[in-house]
């Protein structure tokens, strides 16, 4: 019965697939079967709907973040509490604030410019003939995993030394544009801080889709009356962009917002394949506490940082639930 547990033929892993949909299938039944039992005192439906997602969540998210929160105030043996040691050395380390530098860098233009453009976009080519086309265009890269996307944009950015083989044109777009317009082909990825700039365009590049979804659907369902009307007072263009369309969207801006920026503070893919890993000052929180934890062999340092990842999350949690309850009461 070794199998099961270390498969290793393809048989055997096919075996332990179906393994788990069966058990799967009995546990599940299981729980139903006592949920669905008339006569049972209150409680125990609500364990058998609340109890497995207790359960993950305690496991798999309450009980990890306990330790990591731990660890951080730990030496890298975690054995010998060192208190705020490890902070003091991210906020004091030269490349450790570079990577916060970074950060705060991705934190405030991904979301600002991508939103910017998800709107833009959304309101050019809505109720157009080639709107379901458009859309279609700017919402690829979300269909993208991180990693492809990365793949893509370092080969728009790939540079060929025009000192070794002057006659070959340049491999990445960027630099045979630079070329044509009478430049220098520069190894952006290599550059400081502009390889920074550079991983952060991509990062625009997959989120500006998810912005022009969200606000397209809240653009459609602004009250015809109200555009109507705005127009009849003498609104438009861009009067009527930001005095009517960007105030009843609003809830939706600020939930694409918080959303993206959300996700560019946990964004790894792109600086972990493009820039081998953050090499050449381009390095992030979220890239930055791997490296420590299991490249470096400094956990200590891995689990501060992830906790300052973490508190930089909250307010902004904070802050989206807030404005929609905000929202919500203006309604």
């Amino acid at each position: 019965m070794m199998w099961l547990l270390k498969p290793e033929t393809l048989p055997e892993k096919l075996a332990v697939m179906v393994v788990a949909i069966l058990l799967f299938a009995v546990v599940m039944g299981l729980v139903l079967a006592v949920v669905d039992r008339p006569r049972l005192p209150k409680w125990v439906p609500v364990a058998g709907y609340l109890g497995p997602a207790l359960l993950l969540i305690t496991f798999g998210l309450l009980w990890p973040g306990m330790l990591t929160i731990r660890n951080s105030f730990y030496d890298h043996t975690g054995n010998t509490f060192v208190g705020w040691d490890n902070f003091a050395v991210i906020f004091t380390d030269e490349a450790f604030l570079i990577v916060i530098r970074n950060t705060l860098l991705w934190v405030a233009l991904v979301p600002t410019l991508a939103t910017a453009l998800g709107l833009v976009y959304a309101v050019l080519v809505d109720r157009t003939r080639v709107e379901k086309f458009a859309k279609t265009l700017i919402f690829l890269p979300m269909a993208i995993s991180m990693v492809g996307a990365s793949i893509i944009w370092k080969f728009v950015y790939e540079y060929r030394d025009p000192g070794v083989r002057g006659d070959l044109p340049q491999i990445g777009l960027l630099n045979q544009i630079v070329v044509w317009m009478g430049g220098e082909p520069q190894q952006w990825l290599l550059i400081p801080p502009a390889n920074t700039f550079m991983l952060i365009i991509v990062m625009i590049w997959i989120q500006a889709g998810f912005a022009m979804t969200v606000l397209s659907a809240a653009i459609k369902a602004i009250p015809d009356e109200t555009i109507e009307a705005a127009k009849v007072d003498g609104a438009m263009g861009l009067r009527l962009f930001f005095f009517i369309t960007v105030p009843s969207v609003r809830p939706a801006i600020i939930v694409v917002l918080t959303t993206i920026a959300m996700g560019t503070l946990k964004a790894f893919d792109i600086v972990y394949t493009m820039a081998a890993g953050g090499n050449f000052d381009t390095s992030i929180i979220a890239n930055e506490f791997y490296t420590q934890s299991f490249n470096q062999n400094q956990q200590n340092i891995g689990a501060a940082l992830a906790v300052l990842l973490f508190v930089m999350v909250v307010p902004i949690v904070v802050y989206n639930v807030r404005q929609m309850r905000i929202s919500e009461g203006e309604r």
